[in-house]
C-alpha cells in the first residue's frame, strides 16, 4: 500500500510497506552509516522495495531504519523527471571505503550507469554520515558535501525516527 502526502507544491512524501522501517530487534555492529538513496528512472518506488530486501539479506550490512520516500524536483540538470529520495540507517563492520565500494557495486547491480553527474539515474546511494568521522579525499567525502542544503536529504531525515 502506498500513501502520499503533499508537503508543498514541489514535495510529496510517500510511505510504503518498508519506507519508513524501524528494526525492532537490537543487533550490534561496529559502525553506523546514514545513506541517502535516490533515483528518477523507471519505477523507483519498486526499485527501493527491491533495494530494501537486497540489503535485508546482505551479510555486509544490517538495515536498521528507513525514512519515508520524498518525491522532489531535480537540481543541477533540470531537464529530467522528478527524483524520489529516502534515507537508510545501516550498521556495518566495513570501513567507510569498503562501504563505498559495496554501495557502488549495489548501484551497478541495480542498473546504474554514470553518464552525467547530475543526470537521471536508476539508483544513487550516497554515504551522508558514517559514525562521527570526517573524510575529505578525492573518492570519498564524509559528511556528504552540501547535505545540509538539500531537501532530498533534510526532509526524509526529519521523518526518520531516532536517526542515531
Amino acid at each position: 500500500m502506498i500513501k502520499k502526502s503533499t508537503l508543498d507544491e514541489n514535495h510529496i512524501l510517500i510511505t510504503t510497506a518498508h519506507y519508513p522501517y524501524y528494526r525492532s530487534e537490537k543487533r550490534r555492529r561496529e559502525h553506523k552509516a546514514l545513506i541517502g538513496i535516490g533515483g528518477n528512472i523507471g519505477d523507483v518506488i519498486r526499485r527501493f522495495e527491491h533495494l530494501f530486501w537486497f540489503l535485508k539479506r546482505s551479510r555486509h550490512v544490517t538495515l536498521l531504519k528507513s525514512a519515508p520516500i520524498l518525491r522532489n524536483p531535480p537540481f543541477g540538470f533540470l531537464n529530467q523527471a522528478d527524483f524520489y529520495n529516502s534515507m537508510l540507517l545501516l550498521s556495518t563492520p566495513m570501513s567507510p571505503r569498503e562501504l563505498l565500494r559495496y554501495l557502488l557495486h549495489t548501484e551497478k547491480r541495480f542498473g546504474r550507469k554514470r553518464f552525467n553527474k547530475d543526470g537521471p539515474r536508476t539508483l544513487d546511494l550516497d554515504i551522508i554520515f558514517y559514525d562521527d568521522i570526517q573524510i575529505d579525499s578525492k573518492m570519498l567525502k564524509i559528511p556528504h558535501p552540501d547535505w545540509m542544503n538539500r531537501n532530498s536529504v533534510l526532509i526524509p531525515m526529519k521523518y526518520m525516527k531516532g536517526r542515531r
